[in-house]
């Protein structure tokens, strides 16, 4: 039983609550206390000095910010500073399959959505979670690991905005520099490469289903191959994941831990910064104001700072900072430095819905909880990083598909996320408690299926019209900002996804899946039940109750010209109006990329280094 308490006593130390253990590992858990098998914290700073200066200070160590501190330090003379609020991740972070569990614990913010009307009505209080990553990595270490890249189109329109240096034929070699893909079959790829440091490879573990859901989209005239390639048609594959051997690979595995010797590099967590210094008159940054060990800190910037909180707290802290729409930071007393509308503005993100789910007849093919917890998966895992414990979450297969909606057909509107499992594939433990589903509406819809065998998929609207924005609650920044976003403010988006709900469930109906007997859990929800399941009417209503964030919060930053006054950096990233400061990070996307953002975001910070390193290796 060893592994069996190695497993729960890293479930524990992340603070996760006993009540969300599954009654299988509740007698583990009952011994584990008294085995106290002990573990060891590796401290990043080491011996290092803090100093009071540096070249750049890097806030936040996301994919932008992991990534942009690496390269940065490639110049021994220049002293790089990372700033990280939260703690360093671990062996438990590493799991791919317990995700929804890292949503519980002090490695996630724990934000929440602003209640909106019509939105999230089979959520607890109304509010959509809205989990970002408050660690070494960012929101990597709780991500579902799942890489993607997005469409060609999305960066080349980035370029006819006026924002030059930012069409695919220009980032399309940073993707590439970014990645050690370990996919075999694309070992010779044009677009792959197999030297850098975000390791990309296939999941080690698959279930039959995986299999079906293809030759199912090859049924529906998909092909089946690389869909981080350029592709105009709809196609089926196997999901590439930000893994290696079996573990998750966080920003901070792929960018700071191979470099974490660098004497010029220094990584400082439970560091949270509550201001960026600015000069009011000379509109420079010249450092930032931190909280470390209950005792308020500053450090130096003799080049530049760069903001790499992500699309909810970037804005927040130039915000707080003085930096924003005059008028909403006027309202909160905070003296204004620089007046950006745009701060905070233009949010938008990729939702789903877990609605779709199909039983099925093949037993033992999908994966729940109780199988992936027992002590032979464990040790698997834990000895050779195999088995069911090294999904991603449970995602398997993916597609880019067309609604008959989209009018750009070389240009998918819809992603599909094939699941060997479903809501209920962890008896309503963790998954629906992690976005917040009610329990009355679990025990309405879904109780029955809690451990059976199911499939599902959740489809991803990719190019989303409404938006939303972000708002200071107060200039206390230990308070957390407002976030306001109504996922139905352009009714065509909840359109689109009823369709490829619909697209879902004729997929279903392929010989492939029938032939497992695939079955559509046709139980409503009960206040969408009058509108008749399966109308049109009736899955908008199933998507106002059930839906779901999928961490891809993106563009309150929004890149472009200084003649657009809704930009807040320009097209090298430096915020419009001062000098000294640059974001890298997600939030200056102008229009969400069809894609989940790690590698997106990845890419900025390569990016972004590059032409920093342009910029003072020019100086005299």
């Amino acid at each position: 039983m060893y592994w069996s308490y190695l497993l729960i006593s890293l479930l524990a130390s992340i603070s996760v609550s006993t009540s969300l253990i599954t009654p299988v590992l509740q007698e583990i858990y009952r011994d584990y206390k008294q085995s106290r098998i002990p573990f060891r914290e590796d401290p990043w700073l080491g011996n290092k000095p803090i100093l009071d200066e540096y070249d750049f200070i890097v806030i936040g160590s996301g994919p932008g910010g992991a990534a942009v501190a690496n390269r940065l330090t490639e110049i021994r003379d220049w002293k790089v500073l990372v700033l990280e609020a939260g703690k360093d991740g671990s062996i438990y972070t590493d799991i791919p399959a317990l995700v929804s569990y890292l949503q519980f614990t002090d490695y996630n913010w724990g934000f929440e959505a602003e209640k909106m009307p019509g939105n999230c009505l089979g959520i607890t209080e109304g509010k959509c979670k809205w989990p970002r990553g408050k660690g070494i990595g960012g929101t990597s270490l709780i991500n579902y690991m799942i890489y993607t890249r997005g469409n060609p189109a999305d960066y080349d329109s980035y370029a006819a905005d006026g924002n030059y240096g930012w069409s695919y034929k220009d980032v399309l070699p940073y993707f590439i520099k970014s990645e050690q893909n370990n996919v075999e079959e694309y070992k010779e790829s044009p677009f792959h490469n197999r030297k850098g440091y975000l390791t990309v490879e296939r999941v080690n573990y698959k279930t039959p289903l995986v299999d079906i859901f293809l030759k199912a989209g090859v049924e529906v005239g998909a092909e089946i191959g690389d869909y981080t390639a350029p592709n105009v048609r709809p196609i089926f594959s196997r999901i590439q994941a930000t893994v290696k051997k079996g573990r998750r690979v966080s920003a901070a595995k792929a960018y700071l831990e191979p470099i974490k010797n660098r004497a010029n590099l220094h990584v400082l967590e439970k560091a949270r910064v509550t201001k960026i210094l600015l000069d009011s008159i000379t509109k420079r940054v010249i450092g930032v104001e931190f909280v470390k060990n209950r005792k308020k800190r500053y450090v130096y910037s003799r080049k530049e700072v760069i903001l790499s909180s992500g699309s909810l707290q970037s804005p927040h802290l130039l915000m707080l900072s003085g930096v924003g729409p005059r008028a909403h930071l006027e309202e909160k007393n905070i003296p204004v430095i620089v007046d950006l509308p745009g701060v905070g503005d233009n949010l938008h993100e990729h939702w789903t819905t877990p609605s779709l789910v199909f039983t099925h007849n093949l037993t033992g093919a999908s994966s729940n909880e109780r199988d992936a917890l027992n002590p032979v998966n464990v040790k698997n895992w834990l000895t050779r990083g195999e088995g069911v414990l090294a999904l991603a979450g449970g995602v398997e297969g993916i597609a880019y598909v067309n609604t008959p909606l989209n009018n750009r057909g070389e240009y998918p509107d819809m992603e599909f996320l094939f699941n060997a499992g479903g809501l209920s594939s962890d008896g309503g433990n963790t998954l629906r408690k992690s976005f917040g589903v009610t329990d009355e509406l679990y025990e309405d819809v879904f109780r029955t299926l809690d451990y059976k065998d199911v499939w599902s998929i959740f489809p991803m609207l990719l190019r989303p019209k409404s938006r939303g924005r972000i708002l200071l609650k107060d200039n206390n920044p230990w308070h957390w900002p407002l976030f306001y976003h109504d996922y139905f403010q352009d009714l065509q988006d909840a359109q689109r996804m009823v369709e490829g709900m619909k697209m879902i469930v004729a997929l279903s109906q392929t010989e492939a899946f029938q032939s497992i007997g695939s079955k559509l859990h046709t139980v409503p929800i009960p206040a969408c039940a009058p509108l008749g399941f399966g109308t049109d009417e009736y899955w908008l209503c199933s998507l106002r109750h059930l839906t779901f964030t999928l961490h891809h919060q993106s563009g309150t930053c929004k890149m472009g010209p200084s003649s657009d006054p809704s930009a807040v950096v320009d097209p090298q990233l430096r915020v419009h109006g001062l000098t000294g400061l640059r974001v890298v990070d997600a939030s200056v996307f102008p229009r969400l990329p069809s894609a989940h953002l790690y590698a997106p975001t990845a890419m900025v910070g390569e990016k972004a280094a590059d032409m920093i390193k342009s910029y003072w290796l020019s100086q005299p």
